[in-house]
């Protein structure tokens, strides 16, 4: 696992991952390649931290294959590319690397456009998302999805009955701006990725000392315990100030040292705790002080990018928010430098106590002390009076504790802001961890402001109703089998055009509604991205499957081909034969979709549905000998297909070889 997002209340139905075509490129972008300058003044960033077998438990990120979790999570290398989701609930996420929110809409209340009012009144109720597909160019997105379809101005008329409908949504914004969401998104994914080490560090060491003060205080606690025993009034720090003295050694804490703690129980405990020290010093320097150090360089770029107003202002980078951020995680910089320094303090303290206890077990027990190094009385002191007790480190890794600050270094603060020091004068009273909470509080807020504008950029180019449902289909009309993409236009003037794609919508009918059975329908839209969308340029056609078989699944493969699944509907117990049929759409007749939404709301009723011969020359049949079962699984770039068999096995054939001259050389492999 390389990371975790959350950025749906309800469950995801559905994914598309667009990669930006280069060829959609403008001619005339005289925008300068980004260079991410990070890797020219740091080492490589710092990955999840390990301490004795331990992970944060709070992320579930730390993998044992450490070294290749940058590679694939590094964005800097990577091309521009959007991660789409959609939820049940009719909310549409965009995440750019699939990291970094740029934007989230909703589809219950968008305005849907009409052509033939011109008017923005009508709206989908109760929607949810079946599948959503962004073109390569990043400017248009088809969305289908399940609802009602009502006129806000008109309630009365009214249609309550639910239907599969084809949303089109204008995404221009991110064609024409993708330069600067790409380079706010490099900057923004990894300081996210940085921000979880720096979380799961500050876990990890707060679970180390907590764990050793445990046992420590598991060990000490002992001695009040005898001390009220004996009678004694005094508290453990006089018991232990007395012996340090050289006055006599009471009863209780003679007891204490030479039975309940012995040498064996102070060497265990001296051992723990240096150990901790060690895994602690090293979680800070190679872990947490190199993260917050390259959060701050890179959003010191984001900083310079946020000044730059009339390219950034417009998809929401405020200047404003991000010199917040930046105070914010200079802050933490200087927390965690202090937090180094009272850790090495603390622990140098604890070194030099068990060093003098030590002393004095084995002068209790009439041991030679000559191998026991020399305590410094005025440490133990020090120890006695203020650590015995309290505990500096875990204070600075509580969230609600408030650390007190000396005056001169209060003073020392106020006076650095004429020059240029944090506004925030009082940041020393709060703690390492409070101070983490409030970068991520900071951080949330100036990466919402994009996240806000990104999403209020995005609009309802028009709507094709496809084909009513009743409420017995709602249940299985998430499995009906639907497909969308996107192909070039062959036909374009202009081959470098960013406006050359068409996009194709596949699915299959539900039999009873439109008056069909068995059947499947293709619509494409040849219309401009940027435009909303018209009746004439959408046109489709109906294909009729042979009774004899079921329609199991399809896809939209390349070069206007349509790949179908096809099952034998067998009326006994043997199993039944199977066809993979893949069509040319070129070879079908597309009819233009007449009528006007939305008096005529379900344009596609008027198509006459074409009957499918599996021995005509539409395309390529293949015979598949088991009986077959979804999903089924194309991928165009390598040109192979998967396809699940109801024994549970996956065969995956190549699709662009001819079956007559090899029965067998389709068939790649037969795994269970």
């Amino acid at each position: 696992m390389l990371r975790t997002i959350k950025s749906h209340d309800v469950a995801i139905v559905c994914l598309n991952w667009a990669e930006d075509d280069l060829l959609s490129r403008p001619d005339k972008d005289e925008f300068l390649p980004y260079e991410d300058r990070t890797a020219r003044f740091f080492p490589p960033a710092p990955v999840m931290p390990r301490i004795g077998g331990l992970s944060s438990g709070d992320t579930g990120l730390a993998d044992e294959n450490e070294e290749a979790i940058p590679q694939f999570c590094s964005a800097s290398c990577q091309r521009f590319n959007i991660l789409c989701s959609g939820g049940k609930d009719g909310c549409v996420c965009f995440s750019i690397f699939g990291i970094f929110p740029v934007g989230k809409i909703n589809i219950n209340k968008i305005p849907i456009n009409v052509e033939s009012s011109g008017k923005n009144n009508y709206q989908l109720q109760d929607a949810s998302v079946s599948k959503v597909s962004l073109s390569r160019n990043l400017q248009k997105l088809v969305l289908l999805c399940y609802g009602k379809l009502i006129d806000t101005e008109n309630l009365s008329h009214n249609c309550e009955t639910a239907g599969l409908h084809c949303l089109y949504l204008d995404t221009s914004i991110f064609f024409n701006r993708k330069n600067e969401l790409h380079q706010v998104s490099q900057q923004a994914s990894s300081i996210q990725d940085l921000v979880e080490v720096v979380r799961a560090s500050i876990s990890l060491v707060s679970k180390q000392w907590s764990s050793t003060m445990n046992l420590f205080h598991e060990k000490f606690s002992a001695l009040p315990n005898l001390i009220a025993a004996h009678g004694a009034e005094s508290s453990s720090e006089d018991e232990f100030l007395s012996l340090l003295f050289g006055t006599r050694t009471s009863p209780a804490l003679h007891q204490f040292l030479a039975s309940s703690l012995g040498e064996a129980g102070l060497k265990r405990i001296a051992k723990a705790v240096d150990s901790a020290g060690r895994e602690i010093r090293g979680v800070v320097s190679e872990h947490l002080q190199p993260a917050v150090e390259i959060i701050s360089f890179r959003l010191a770029e984001l900083r310079g990018l946020a000044r730059w107003r009339s390219r950034f202002q417009i998809i929401g980078l405020d200047e404003k928010l991000v010199d917040g951020v930046t105070e914010s995680i200079g802050m933490l910089v200087v927390q965690v430098e202090r937090f180094s320094r009272v850790a090495a303090t603390v622990l140098y303290l604890f070194q030099n106590f068990f060093t003098w206890v030590l002393k004095c077990v084995k002068i209790l027990l009439n041991e030679p002390t000559d191998q026991v190094p020399a305590a410094n009385s005025e440490l133990v002191v020090i120890f006695l009076k203020f650590l015995l007790d309290k505990d500096p480190i875990k204070q600075l890794l509580e969230a609600d504790e408030r650390i007190e600050c000396d005056m001169d270094s209060a003073r020392h603060v106020e006076q650095l802001v004429v020059f240029g020091g944090f506004t925030d004068t009082q940041f020393l009273e709060r703690s390492l961890v409070k101070q983490f909470n409030q970068l991520e509080d900071s951080l949330k807020e100036a990466f919402l402001m994009p996240f806000t504008t990104i999403s209020s950029q995005i609009h309802c180019q028009g709507l094709l109703p496809l084909y009513p449902v009743t409420s017995s289909d709602t249940f299985s009309l998430t499995c009906t089998p639907t497909s969308i993409s996107f192909y070039k236009d062959e036909d374009s003037q202009h081959e470098e055009s960013s406006h050359n794609w068409t996009d194709y919508v596949c699915f299959k009918i539900p039999d009873g509604s439109l008056n069909e059975r068995n059947c499947i329908g293709v619509i494409k839209d040849s219309g401009n991205c940027c435009t909303a969308l018209s009746m004439s340029s959408l046109s489709g056609f109906l294909l009729h499957m042979p009774d004899e078989y079921e329609c199991v699944d399809l896809s939209l493969y390349k070069d206007n081909q349509v790949v179908l699944l096809l099952s034998e509907r067998s009326h006994s117990d043997s199993p039944g034969r199977s066809w993979m049929v893949m069509l040319q759409t070129q070879n079908l007749s597309f009819t233009p979709l007449s009528g006007t939404f939305p008096t005529n709301i379900y344009s596609l009723q008027k198509l006459v549905a074409l009957d499918l011969q599996l021995d005509t020359d539409y395309g390529k049949v293949r015979s598949i000998p088991h009986t077959v079962s979804t999903p089924l699984a194309v991928s165009a770039s390598r040109g192979v297909v998967c396809v699940f068999s109801s024994r549970r096995h996956a065969l995956v054939y190549i699709l662009d070889e001819d079956e007559d001259e090899d029965e067998d050389g389709d068939e790649v492999s037969d795994m269970e």
